[in-house]
């Protein structure tokens, strides 16, 4: 049976819809003790665990050539797995399309690449193909060796700006726990509405869930009542005008939303972002976010990686309609 990384190459030339696959793998030492649905997740990256999980609970995997329902089954080094597999609008979306890459940073472990506003990252419900995901598979034979093409994180698709993206599977694991243990340095710009009444810097400290209101949105919540994760992200002003101020952010955390969600709470929406109370003003129609600094340890090398970008011309663009300015450096 292929290694893990072999067995995304069927993503290439998609499933058909009729047809089912059947895939078998020997547990590796590295996921020894580990449960099932995790495990089949690893194995099979273009399938989601909660789709794999409905097949385990449907009879569709096998241990050792026993029918196994229960996900969270432990599985030991050399047991033999099996599932059989049917196409969904996901698994087809792992196949690759040539598309510009900014590509800022490039050596055989890692890229860091400028995502412009407007491209999603990863495919998902309305956005299955054309995405920066499928764009990595066509740029790089390497990314059907790691998951998710090695996309460690993400910015959401009117956002422009910085994003590292492993080519390994050690650096892979290697930046996820750095991103994990906040080691990961990300700084971006904002432009929001109404003047800057907060000290500078501020760090907000509010926890992020889902809008109890509206399932489309995030919000501040309060722990004790709603879920949500913890949340914590520094801003300094570096300008302001009359209807509006530059923020510099830096987060803390990786929340969806984050830095949109703060600044709403602060009674700073972002320019352009309809989602969260922002309005379209100097010119920005899409949320006006940047991500434009990137800085970290090479996972690898151990080589300090410290990385900008500069701003997309339309947030440029609007800074200059609106008098603003700032001097891009660390």
């Amino acid at each position: 049976m292929p290694d893990p990384g072999e067995l995304t190459e069927d993503a290439e030339s998609a499933l058909e819809a009729s047809q089912e696959e059947v895939r078998q793998a020997a547990v590796p030492v590295a996921l020894h003790g580990q449960r099932l649905d995790k495990v089949l997740a690893q194995l099979v990256p273009e399938f989601s665990r909660s789709y794999l999980q409905q097949l385990i609970e449907q009879g569709e995997a096998l241990i050792d050539g026993r029918v196994t329902t229960k996900v969270s089954a432990k599985v030991r080094l050399g047991h033999q797995l099996q599932i059989t597999l049917r196409a969904t609008p996901q698994s087809q979306a792992f196949v690759p399309e040539a598309m510009p890459i900014n590509v800022v940073y490039e050596d055989e472990h890692l890229r860091v690449v400028h995502k412009p506003a407007g491209l999603v990252v990863h495919p998902a419900p309305g956005n299955w193909r054309g995405t920066l995901l499928n764009g990595l598979l066509a740029l790089d034979p390497k990314a059907f060796e790691v998951p998710r093409a090695g996309i460690v994180h993400r910015l959401d698709k009117d956002t422009s700006g910085l994003m590292v993206v492993a080519r390994t599977r050690q650096a892979m694991d290697a930046l996820v726990a750095q991103i994990a243990a906040r080691q990961v340095h990300r700084q971006y710009l904002a432009l929001g509405h109404k003047n800057w009444t907060s000290a500078s810097p501020r760090t907000i400290e509010a926890a992020i869930g889902r809008d109890p209101t509206n399932r489309l949105r995030m919000a501040v919540v309060d722990l004790s009542h709603q879920p949500g994760k913890t949340a914590a992200t520094t801003f300094d002003l570096r300008d302001q005008g009359e209807r509006c101020c530059l923020v510099q952010c830096t987060l803390h955390t990786g929340r969806t939303h984050q830095i949109r969600v703060h600044m709403a709470h602060l009674g700073h929406p972002l320019l352009g972002d309809a989602v969260y109370g922002g309005a379209p003003l100097g010119g920005m129609s899409r949320q006006a976010l940047h991500a434009w600094r990137l800085a970290f340890e090479h996972p690898i090398t151990g080589q300090r990686i410290d990385l900008t970008s500069a701003l997309p011309e339309d947030m440029a663009q609007a800074m200059q309609n609106l008098g603003l300015s700032y001097n891009l450096s660390p």
